[in-house]
Order: structure tokens, then sequence, then C-alpha cells
């Protein structure tokens, strides 16, 4: 039989690092297997809220890289089935009707158990179960029956879904049961926690995908990233693209023990993807990030500086702090400034002739000798005037790149600030 798999979030706000993890790890065993992964909205209403969450998520989980099979499905496209199988299930008393809502009987006696492809055997004493709930008394259905239900007239082979879950899988197991359905493959991954041990949430950083992006991650590394949340193909490999990661995906990879999300690591494995990038490539991505985020800096001067910043920054969203002197005024540090310094700069770029990195090169150097010091002494304090920072790109790229008139204007506005400094 071919595998078939859901992804199956709630539209409630933003779509969580931590769900997506595990959608990746549904889509991933998907396409290794040439299986079908479906997309279905677990909701209960039809607000205008659910449709933006539902945009949130299919858009999120687009550019991420994770694609479905077939349209977008909703959990209440199916509320007259899940009645009419309520229904039928008190006509065979396996269930009963108790103050308008219709409930499933439990067994009282026994154990109810399975074997999960992640955790191995699990077993949940019946006693330790109550009579659920199938469908309320305002005739909606409860997740724990829609859920199964869905499952089962979709034809999934295998739920993977997260640990949170352990404890509905027995309910759900005699849902499926009553119904007549063969139950699917179980597989429950492990949670996925901050550096302190506890739930990721909003005190650790970024937690949903438009959070990342924004930052300034790329689809590539994030994916790669979250895949090695709770898997890893052979205890050495790291960076893998999306090809190698589905030829490689394997449920039986997948650990049991909580996964701990390293910021760190990630924006290390985000700057090794962005310093893979082809040069043109580069300048696409930072292009397109800065007008995601609204800039509307010159795009020729965008590319101009890409080549500067690329094995410098590890997020695109660091760019406007690292080279965004190119853009704007500075304001810098008259305690940094040097009125010496600066005065024979700007003498010495004034003749400079071409205005190229290699020229402007050949006059500051001429510059430390004329001074009779070290670049390491002269150079800061022009940087400074220039970039209003200690940090920048390499000095010559930045002039050239200002060019001769902005370059010398703010040598000379550094200056006019040591002035009223005295």
């Amino acid at each position: 039989m071919s595998v078939r798999v859901r992804m199956a979030p709630s539209p409630t706000g933003f779509l969580h690092i931590g769900g997506v993890r595990t959608f990746l790890f549904n889509w991933l065993f998907a396409r290794e297997s040439g299986g079908e992964c479906l997309l279905r909205i677990e909701n209960t209403d039809t607000s205008r809220e659910v449709a933006e969450s539902v945009t949130q998520i299919e858009r999120s989980l687009l550019w991420l890289g994770v694609d479905w099979d077939a349209e977008t499905t909703f959990q209440l496209d199916r509320l007259d089935r899940a009645q009419e199988e309520a229904r039928r299930l008190v006509a065979e008393g396996t269930a009963y009707e108790d103050e308008g809502a219709i409930r499933i009987r439990m067994p009282d006696d026994g154990s109810t158990g399975w074997d999960d492809a992640i955790k191995g055997r699990i077993e949940f004493p019946n006693k330790q179960l109550e009579d659920l709930v199938l469908v309320r008394s305002d005739g909606r259905p409860t997740y724990n029956f829609a859920s199964p239900l869905d499952d089962w007239l979709d034809e999934i082979t295998h739920v993977i879904r997260g640990d949170d879950h352990v404890s509905n899988t027995p309910k759900q197991l005699h849902v499926l049961r009553a119904l007549g359905a063969e139950p699917p493959v179980y597989a429950h991954v492990p949670s996925v926690f901050g550096e302190d041990g506890r739930k990721l949430s909003k005190r650790h950083g970024a937690i949903s995908v438009d959070e990342f992006r924004s930052a300034g991650y790329v689809p590539e590394a994030l994916m790669n990233f979250l895949a090695l949340l709770g898997w890893a193909p052979d205890g050495e490999t790291t960076i893998m693209s999306r090809d190698e990661l589905v030829e490689r995906f394997s449920l039986e990879r997948v650990g049991s023990n909580p996964a701990t999300f390293d910021y760190a690591k990630l924006d290390w494995m985000n700057g090794v993807y962005l310093r893979e990038f082809a040069p043109d490539a580069y300048a696409d991505r930072l292009v397109s990030y800065l007008r995601e985020q609204g800039s509307d800096w010159p795009e020729e001067r965008i590319r101009a500086a890409a080549p500067l910043v690329q094995e410098k920054i590890g997020r695109l969203g660091e760019f406007a702090g690292f080279a965004g002197f190119l853009f704007h005024d500075v304001k810098p540090d008259a305690s940094l400034l040097d009125a010496r310094i600066l005065a024979a700069a700007a003498e010495a770029l004034r003749d400079t002739e071409p205005w190229s990195v290699e020229a402007i090169e050949t006059s500051l150097k001429h510059l430390c000798d004329e001074l009779g010091e070290k670049p390491r002494a002269v150079y800061p304090p022009i940087r400074v005037a220039v970039t209003g920072s200690r940090v920048s790109p390499g000095l010559y790229e930045t002039l050239e790149l200002l060019g001769r008139d902005e370059a010398l204007e703010r040598l000379g506005a550094g200056l006019t600030a040591l002035s009223r400094e005295e």
C-alpha cells in the first residue's frame, strides 16, 4: 500500500516552528517513499481569523519548501459525515446519547496498546479512558473523533505527530475500531525545547516561520536545520540539500528524546548557505529580502554591496546594520575620530585617480607612510567617519562604493564634529 500522510495544523495564530518540524518529517517521509502528503486544517469554525491563519500556514510551508498533494481540506468539510457516523455507532450500540451529545463506550478492563514507529510499544490502562464525547450537543465533532475519522476516510497510512498526542492515541484507536477501520501506523516525534530544557516559546527568540524569514534566514538552511531536530542520518552529516534530506530520511533514525533548538547552530548553518550562493544568486536573495522588509534602497547599490557582505554576515537581516551606511547619513562618535588623520585622508583621497579599490588602497597606504603610522592606527578613524562604525566591509571597497564626493563629505563632517567638541 502506498504511503499517505497528513499535516493537520490548527488555524490558531502563527505556525509554530516545532509544528513545522513535525510537518517536515511527514513531508520527508512521504517524498522518500514516493507517497502522498495531505494538508488538512483541523478547524472548529469558519471565521475570518481562520482564513487568515490558513493563508499564513500555506505561505510559511511553501516558503520553506514543503508542498502537499491535492487541495487543502478542512475538518468541518465532513461535518455531516461525522454526525452520520456517530449516529451509526449509536445504532450499533458502541456509542450512546448523553444530554444531547454522543459518547463512545470505552472498555473498563485491560489496556490499549500499539507499536509506535518511534517510541516502540506503548500501553495505556483502559481504566484511565473515560467515555469519549464524539459529537457535542451543538452538532460539532470533537478533535478525537474528527481526526481519526478523517484519517480513515483519507486513507492515511502513517500518523506522524508530536509526542504531546500520545495520550490521544488510545482514544482514537477505539474510535477507529468502532468505525470498522484499520488503524494507521502511529509515530510520535520528540518535542522541541529551548536550550534551557523548556518548551520552545517567545522567551527563547523567534518561534514562527514568518519571524525566521523576517530575520533573514534562507529556507534551505532552515529546512536543513529543522530536519536535524530529532533525526540524524548518520550522526555526522550536517549540511544537506533538500534532495539529500528526502533521499536519506527514515523514521528509524528519528530519536525519542526531546530535541534542542540551538539558535547559534542555526546562525552558523545559515551563514554556510549564504556563503555558498553564487554571487548573482546571493545578490538576488538580498534584494528580494530587503524589498520584502519594505526597503526602497537603490537596487544597483545593494547589488554592488552584496559581494562585500557575503562573507561577513550570517543572516540577510544583518545587512542593514553592516552596510546601511551606504544608504543613509551617519553620525560618528567623535571620540573615535582623529582630526590629523581625517584631514590628511581627505587631501589624499581628493587627488586619487581613478576612483577604484586599487587606487584608493595605494593612496591610503602612502598616507600611512607619510604619517609614520601603521594602517591599524590610520584606518579606524577614517572607517568611523565614513561608516559611523568601527565594523564595516573592507575600507577600500567601502570608499569606492560611497564615491569620492560622499566620502569627502563624510570626512569633512567628521572634522566639523571634532571642531564642535573643542
